[in-house]
């Protein structure tokens, strides 16, 4: 057979021009190859010295980047182009063979050159188009006209010859005429907007300014239309990734677009354009501002989803015509199958012929699913950057809305954080997600709808008992669904109480020790663990039913409509429409079970929706305009009685700007100054919102420049005046007035710290510029010096809720520096010394208050109960009750009100001397700071030991050095997902495997019963050994094994029904079984993890930060509950899916496996570097969004501080630049995730071309069942490869969190037995309370120096013993070592003739008591915390309250004993709740009582009321005071001095007074 460009037919001359040239069908098509050959001839040069020359550059950066004018539009019609070319060529190699004897060249050989010269084309444009060089374009313009000319020509012949739309090859021209003649639009509009060629001055363009700023590295906006379908882009960053870990600066910034910042200001003008000005207070509405805003992208989003929902149906039907037409062998062309004609000595076929070709059904199967997956991806992609848009517009609108919320809403329980941290982390995440499914909404009922027709096409009416069945289980996945969220609902209740629980342990695990309530409270954390599994149960089931319905409803489908085709015609349906149907009920399942999803999501999205209504429309606070004394605003009297309240409400248009800014200017250092008074408040009544005044009848002024204190007993409102006057709370009557420049020149520091999670200079500077001098003025002032030195990276550490945890007096100090620091007019400091030792507070106010603000003129107002401070004020204003008592200066109440100024001497016992500053003794702070030092050398210690267990481990450890290998980072962690495993039991994982193995080899055995079913009946010939059977007659069945006869019906069906049921059964066990794994091991691991931790010994919790435990207990312990269950179900599920379908396709059509090999070699490539990409950025999401909701939750607590100092503009930069960082991370994790789903399902297309080749090569061999059933599983694969790849990738982000519950198991508990029996014990040990300590050495930790060296004493029964000392001398230790809570590893302690160490843990700590320095009280009721065991009676309880001067308040509580305490016991002033810590004591009625610096948070006047209590109440008890202030144990029988872990002196407190020279003495005269 000859190759000739125009055939060599015997009959006919191809060659002959006698009719004229244009009318011999070959020289037409040889004109046409001409434009083609010219494009190649041209950009060939061009393109190699162009790339020769780029590759030896450096790549060209992307800022030269731009699109010329109709970019994507030349993309999309190049693309036109090249599939019109496809079908040119395949129609002229159908109609070649359908012709003649021998090849006519000229049929196909110009379609398969246009195809290569539109390639080059878009190329070639690509290059000019990144290096910005548009007079190269002329080119393409020529190629454009001479093709369009060319293909005209051939065109014009045909319609001369009569030939028309009825012929393929007509349509294919006239649609490459219209393509070329669009092609040159486009190239003209260039030429009319760039005018780069014929116009005289060309226009210069710059690119976009995201891609001048180098920062930008998401450039899914300005890449080429390929680039973007594909994601190419993303190569670099993600094999990269494989290389070294993706880090914040690899990501960049955010397109200006998509930043925060420019979405809030959508979404705020389409929210605020809603109030109209004849309804100004109608609330806008947030869904169609949310419509307005980003209505567009979701428009665009849903067309995308339409044309891939299409082009999804292309599968079946393809399947369909394959199956069909398998058979038919091509070289038998029957004269029937003929449709078409010659002309022009050339065969023209009718386009349902081409149709009819296997081959080309193939190749439109690849290109349909290839089309249809970008499409899918496309719209995927829209809708979750608009998603992620949206929540930015909604983070900062919220932001905006917290940072002008009322005082009132916050602290009246209105607005709680809990709820604003909800708005922040659930709601803007329900609408986000909500927006990522919305076009599923209106995609899925079309989809649905048109797969019933095509099933109705054709199967007939027993298609639709199919499609019913699958309608109508849609309502009960809905139902499962909304029980879904119930229960998940019900879940969260329970942790978030189970949290609270534990979390309230871990705060105060030392005192559960010491008192051995640890299983108490261990068991009540159970308790609710019990409940939280029960619901979590629940949630296993119906998430299981879930799964069930979703696998089960396709068998049930199926099995229904072929049993109706069976009753309904007698006869099954034919392999082609029985494939086809199967491939269709598959794809209408994933609507279906979608929709119920989405469903759930939109009803969610309604209620956040509300929620944030509410929110946005909550009160704020008052105007700024009346603080600046300008207006003054007066309310009427009158008004107080009808609840008017100065709280405006946002319900007025105030259009609010976040374009301020820049900070308020600072002031300048002025001459004297003109006012006297700084603020004035005259006749002022104001309010926390409840309409009963806080603060009545105020008449006040705060002189300038001079130092004002405010004093009076706790509760008296002295905290709620400087509220007041900085505007926060509601004006009922009267007004503040501020001289003028100072209102925005105010420092404020808050009674509760609030520090800021930066460094320790950044809490100082509080955005300031930074003045050396100052800082260290500063710091010193505030005596921060030695705390900054033990931080492990001095002042640059981080603290704050995320950083380090610092003691309550040195975040008080910090805050105080800051206020200090601010160079502002006026300072209000709030009690700044409640959390100081007494050496603090006085160099506070020596050296901060008099010296630094006094010398600066600065006006200062001090809230203050320390009352020897008084003789320093310039003005006191003395409080009580919430009105003023008395105002003046020291001798004006001296004078004028004897009474008051007698009290008040009487509480000061302690006039201020002159600082004897060289005894330092110790002192709260000093004994922050060993608490510091404590952890952190612990820490380092730690760090070391762990440095030598863990180098098997470190493949897994989380920080990733550059030189852990690439494939280190790739590896799988199958010890992890083993243990997670194993603690669900192995008699489970068993059940699951075989379960799942069975479940998946029953669908593959009820498919083939369907394949044989179908295949008996079709009458297609087959090749059976005979020769060639034809069409119509004979046909060689395939039977099943052992099949008597033909009669076969009998024999499929009932085998079909009982497999399909089978199937149905194994599908509920296989998902039971899975989520019920996971719920055993959930629950092993916790208890395992609980137990642990509470007995472990206290050193672990120095070492350990308290955020780490706590997270093992919330997020991660989530993770194993909730998450690991279904992504394991999927993994093993789409992985077993895949595994049996490539199977199926293998052991039909082997030469399938000649295609698999390099297809599985790309696949684990791309799953490779997907995983340790898709890690990285996982990582990165998690970490930028926790600084975001910190920040949050921070300014919501900081909102006083950040509006006193007027800092909100600076605050909302900050919320922008970390709401950013944090949609840069998400976004590129979802497009990282649409990279791998392209490259996968480009995979699975493949895989289905080579699965459809194979079995059309073998055609002979295999029966037409056996092809659809191949081709139908191929379908399958394609949804399921990506699948897998994400599940891996998902758990093994998962395993991390049982990896970190793991390394929490191996722990060492305390011993807890001990070598004595607990029934031993006398039940009345200890009696008398004598304690001997013989030769006792004492360390933390055997890493350690020992904290006590040989110490030796002798206590009495009943004696009353001092200990005192500097911080470090070992005074704590001691009274730890009472409690056997440390090493002593030398020496003992005997407690009444038995030695402490022999006795088992929880004996010894019942029969002692303690009372430690901090306070520590549980949420629950006053009785419980007395008493967590309900042993006594309730009189006892009472009695005990005396003692502790508490029971005249405990009884005025509502329910008395049963009062509420909230959490860490807040309700409670800090003294109350170091008296209940008494009266716990007394309750416990131990014969030895330990005080370890007991009284250090007590004013002086309930102090002293202690030490008399304590001596009567204890008066036959042993007491050992560790003291805090010495004064406290002058009266103690004998004092013990320590130094750096020994006893230095050891006497009665009289004798010990006498040596002048002593240590003792020195201390007493220091504390005088």
């Amino acid at each position: 057979m000859g190759l000739s460009f125009c055939g060599t037919d015997e009959d006919v001359n191809s060659y002959s021009v006698e009719k004229g040239m244009l009318n011999n069908g070959c020289f037409v098509d040889a004109l046409n190859l001409v434009p083609h050959v010219f494009l190649l001839f041209i950009t060939f040069p061009i393109l190699f010295i162009g790339w020769g020359s780029q590759s030896s550059k450096v790549q060209i950066h992307h800022n030269t980047w731009l699109h010329f004018p109709g970019h994507n539009m030349r993309w999309i019609l190049t693309f036109l182009l090249l599939f019109v070319h496809v079908c040119e060529f395949a129609e002229g190699i159908v109609s070649d063979h359908r012709m003649m004897r021998t090849n006519h060249l000229h049929l196909f050989m110009p379609a398969f050159m246009g195809f290569i010269a539109a390639t080059t084309s878009v190329v070639y444009y690509h290059n000019i188009e990144t290096s910005n060089f548009p007079k190269l374009l002329l080119v393409l313009f020529i190629y454009w006209v001479l093709a369009f000319i060319t293909k005209f020509i051939k065109l014009w012949k045909f319609t001369e010859f009569y030939l028309g739309p009825q012929h393929l090859r007509f349509c294919i021209t006239a649609l490459l005429v219209l393509l070329y003649g669009l092609l040159m639009g486009v190239e003209l509009n260039v030429i009319r907007v760039r005018k780069y060629v014929f116009f005289a001055n060309p226009q210069k363009v710059k690119p976009p300014e995201d891609l001048q700023d180098l920062g930008v590295r998401f450039l899914q906006p300005f890449v080429n239309l390929l680039s973007k379908a594909t994601y190419w882009w993303m190569n670099p960053l993600i094999i990269g990734a494989h290389k070294r870990p993706i880090e914040l600066k690899k990501i960049g910034k955010l397109p200006i677009a998509m930043r925060a910042l420019t979405n809030y200001l959508r979404l705020k003008d389409a929210y605020e354009d809603q109030r109209t000005a004849e309804d100004p207070n109608r609330a806008p509405s947030i869904w169609r501002s949310m419509y307005r805003a980003f209505g567009r992208p979701i428009l665009l989003s849903s067309t995308f989803r339409y044309l891939a929902d299409l082009l999804s149906f292309a599968g079946p039907l393809c399947i369909s015509g394959i199956v069909k037409h398998i058979n038919e062998d091509n070289n038998t062309a029957v004269a029937d199958q003929k449709t078409g004609e010659t002309r022009l000595n050339v065969y023209f076929m009718s386009s349902t012929e081409l149709l009819q070709n296997t081959s080309v059904l193939a190749v439109l199967l690849f290109l349909a699913l290839v089309l249809q997956r970008t499409f899918l991806q496309a719209s995927y992609y829209v809708t979750i950057e608009t998603g992620i848009n949206l929540r930015g517009a909604l983070l900062a609108m919220i932001y905006n809305k917290i940072l002008r919320l009322s005082t009132s809403n916050m602290s009246m329980g209105e607005m709680t954080l809990g709820q604003i941290n909800n708005l922040v982390a659930i709601e803007t995440n329900q609408l986000m997600w909500f927006l990522f499914l919305c076009p599923n909404l209106w995609a899925m009922p079309v989809q649905i709808v048109m797969g019933v027709i095509l099933l109705y096409y054709l199967l007939g009416s027993s298609a639709l008992v199919g499609a019913s069945v699958i309608v109508l289980l849609a309502p009960v996945q809905y139902l499962i669904a909304t029980k879904l969220a119930d229960t998940q609902k019900s879940t969260l209740e329970h942790s978030t109480d189970r949290l609270k629980k534990t979390s309230e342990i871990l705060k105060g695990i030392k005192l559960l020790k010491l008192y051995a309530w640890e299983n108490i409270f261990c068991d009540s954390v159970e308790d609710t663990r019990g409940k939280e599994l029960t619901s979590l149960k629940t949630f296993a089931f119906y998430t299981s039913m879930s799964i069930f319905m979703n696998a089960a409803i396709p068998i049930a489908a199926v099995l229904a409509t072929f049993v109706m085709h069976q009753i309904l015609k007698e006869s099954g349906p034919t392999p082609s429409e029985a494939f086809a149907a199967l491939a269709l009920f598959h794809i209408l399942v994933t609507p279906l079970f979608l929709l119920s999803t989405v469903v759930r999501f939109a009803v969610k999205a309604l209620v956040s929706v509300q929620k944030l209504g509410e929110f946005l429309q909550s009160d704020e606070i008052g105007d700024d305009s009346w603080r600046n004394g300008d207006m003054p605003v007066f309310m009427e009297a009158g008004k107080k009685h009808t609840g008017g309240t100065k709280a405006i409400n946002r319900k007025q248009p105030m259009r609010y700007q976040m374009d301020n800014y820049e900070l308020p200017t600072r002031r300048q250092m002025r001459p004297t100054e003109t006012e006297d008074v700084a603020v004035k408040v005259s006749n002022g009544f104001f309010t926390w919102g409840s309409n009963l005044s806080t603060l009545s009848d105020i008449n006040i002024c705060i002189p300038t420049g001079q130092l004002t204190m405010i004093v009076g007993q706790v509760g008296c409102g002295k905290s709620s005046l400087l509220l007041a006057m900085l505007g926060e709370m509601q004006t009922i009557d009267g007004r503040v007035h501020w001289s003028n420049k100072n209102r925005y020149s105010v420092a404020y520091a808050t009674q509760k710290s609030w520090l800021l999670n930066a460094t320790v200079e950044e809490n100082i500077t509080f955005g300031g510029p930074f003045n050396k001098q100052r800082y260290k003025t500063v710091i010193d002032a505030c005596s921060l010096e030695p705390d900054i030195d033990l931080l492990p990276f001095g002042d640059q550490t981080e603290i704050g809720e995320r950083g380090i945890n610092l003691s309550g007096g040195q975040r008080q100090r910090i805050c105080v520096a800051r206020a200090l620091y601010q160079n502002t007019n006026i300072v209000f400091l709030d009690d700044p010394f409640s959390a100081l030792d007494i050496h603090l507070s006085d160099h506070l106010m020596q050296e901060g208050i008099l010296k630094f603000l006094q010398d600066d003129k600065r006006t200062v107002v001090l809230v203050t109960h320390k009352l020897q401070y008084l003789i320093h004020a310039d003005w006191i204003i003395a409080m009580k009750d919430g009105s003023v008592l008395r105002e003046g200066t020291l001798k004006d109440i001296q004078n004028n009100d004897v009474e008051l100024y007698e009290h008040w001497k009487t509480l000061m016992n302690r006039q201020d001397h002159g600082l004897e500053k060289d005894i330092q003794q110790d002192s709260q702070t000093t004994l922050e700071r060993k608490t510091l030092r404590r952890a952190f050398y612990s820490r380092e210690a730690k760090s070391q030991m762990d440095d030598e267990d863990e180098e098997e481990e470190e493949e897994e450890e989380d920080d990733d050095n550059m030189s852990i290998t690439t494939n280190r980072r790739s590896k799988i962690p199958w010890r992890v997902c083993w243990c997670y495993l194993s603690s669900g039991g192995f008699f489970m994982v068993f059940l699951m495997v075989s379960s799942k193995l069975l479940k998946h080899s029953v669908i593959v055995a009820i498919d083939y019963c369907l394949a044989y079913w179908t295949s008996s009946k079709s009458n297609a010939g087959v090749f059976n050994g005979t020769g060639l059977a034809d069409g119509n007659s004979t046909n060689t069945t395939l039977l099943w094994p052992g099949d008597p006869n033909s009669e076969n019906n009998s024999y499929y069906l009932p085998v079909f029904i009982i497999l399909s049921a089978a199937g149905i059964t194994l599908c509920l066990i296989t998902s039971l079984t899975v989520e019920f794994l996971g719920l055993s091991a959930a629950t092993n691991l916790h208890h395992n993890l609980l137990n642990k931790i509470i007995h472990a010994p206290i050193r672990f919790f120095d070492i350990t930060p308290l955020g780490q435990i706590l997270n093992r207990f919330s997020a991660d312990t989530n993770i194993i509950d909730q998450h690991i269950p279904p992504t394991l179900e999927s993994l093993t599920r789409s992985t077993l899916l895949c595994l049996s379908a490539i199977g199926v396709i293998s052991s039909i059509t082997p030469m399938f496996l000649i295609a698999l090999a390099p297809l599985a070699v790309a696949f684990y490539f791309i799953q490779k570097y997907f995983r340790v990409a898709s890690k990285d950025l996982q990582d990165l999401d998690d970490s930028t969004q926790l600084p975001l909701l910190c920040h949050f939750s921070e300014t919501a607590e900081g909102l006083t501080t950040i509006r006193a100092f007027r800092h909100e503009a600076r605050f909302k930069q900050r919320m922008l630049e970390l709401t950013d960082t944090n949609n840069t991370a998400y976004l590129f994790l979802s497009t990282a995730n649409r990279w791998l789903e392209v490259r996968t399902d480009f995979l699975g297309a493949v895989i289905v071309l080579a699965a459809a080749g194979a079995s059309i090569w073998n055609y002979r061999l295999t029966s037409r069942g056996l092809v659809g059933l191949a081709l139908t599983y191929a379908l399958t694969v394609t949804n399921y490869l990506n699948w897998v790849v994400r599940n891996l990738a998902d758990l093994e982000v998962q395993m991390a969190a049982v990896k970190k519950v793991n390394s929490f198991l191996g722990t060492e508990s305390e011993n807890y037995e001990g070598s004595m029996d607990a029934s031993q014990v006398p039940e009345n040990w200890p009696q008398d309370g004598e304690i001997k300590i013989q030769d006792l050495c004492v360390r933390y930790d055997p890493m350690l120096k020992p904290v006590l060296k040989h110490v030796n004493m002798y206590i009495e029964p009943g004696q009353k013993v001092g200990i005192c000392g500097r911080t470090g001398s070992g005074k704590s230790s001691l009274s730890l070592a009472f409690f056997n809570m440390v090493d002593m590893f030398e020496g003992k302690i005997v407690i009444d003739g038995i030695d402490i160490c022999k006795l088992p843990l929880q004996t010894l700590r019942s029969r002692l008591s303690i009372i430690l320095q901090d306070p520590v009280l549980f949420s629950g009721s006053i009785r419980f915390n007395l008493d967590p065991e309900r042993t006594c009676t309730d009189d006892r309880l009472w009695e005990a309250l005396e003692i502790a001067q508490l029971k005249n308040m405990v009884k005025a509580l509502p329910g008395g004993l049963d009062a509420v305490v909230t959490e860490c016991g807040e309700n409670f002033s800090l003294g109350q709740r170091q008296l209940f810590c008494l009266a716990r004591a007394f309750v416990r009625k131990s014969s030895i009582l330990i005080m370890d610096e007991a009284t250090a948070s007590i004013d002086m006047a309930t102090e002293n009321i202690l030490q008399k209590v304590v001596m009567t109440a204890f008066a036959d008890r042993t007491v050992v005071t560790i003291a805090h202030r010495v004064h406290t144990i002058l009266t103690a029988d004998l004092v013990i001095v320590m130094k750096r872990g020994n006893i230095l002196e050891y006497d009665k407190p009289e004798t010990l007074l006498e040596q002048e020279d002593g240590m003792f003495a020195s201390f007493v005269r220091a504390d005088m």
